[in-house]
């Protein structure tokens, strides 16, 4: 069970909400963790054949493996973040003014740092 702050608080979602969408953070972080290992060659049978002829595709298909990776990683870090929040008892509220993000926000982006204020940066 996920570690969640006071149900009663006024400052965040709800305990069961919380809970729900720490589990599929979870989720979504194995996820992750495999897209990832499978995109830079540390999954089981990964890796590109280095014999392979075509070595301009070769490289193109590693250049474009290291993007997708790069932006897994990103996607990463912030459910790692969101996971973190959750822990600390912070998760639901935004890292800008405070507020509580809406829950409806929460749902549709569970590890969002920002109300929809802030979302634009």
């Amino acid at each position: 069970m996920w570690p969640v702050t006071d149900a009663s608080e006024p400052s965040g979602p709800d305990g069961n909400l919380v809970e729900r969408l720490g589990e599929q953070l979870a989720a979504e972080q194995d996820q992750l963790v495999s897209q990832i290992h499978d995109l830079d060659g540390t999954g089981p049978g990964q890796g590109f054949d280095e014999g392979f002829a075509d070595t301009a595709q070769v490289s193109a298909e590693q250049s474009e493996s290291r993007v997708l990776a790069a932006e897994l990683r990103e996607q990463l870090d912030n459910v790692e973040a969101a996971i973190a929040r959750i822990a600390d008892g912070t998760y639901g509220t935004c890292v800008v003014c405070s507020q509580p993000i809406a829950a409806d926000r929460l749902e549709a982006m569970p590890a969002t740092r920002w109300c929809i204020e802030h979302a634009g940066g």
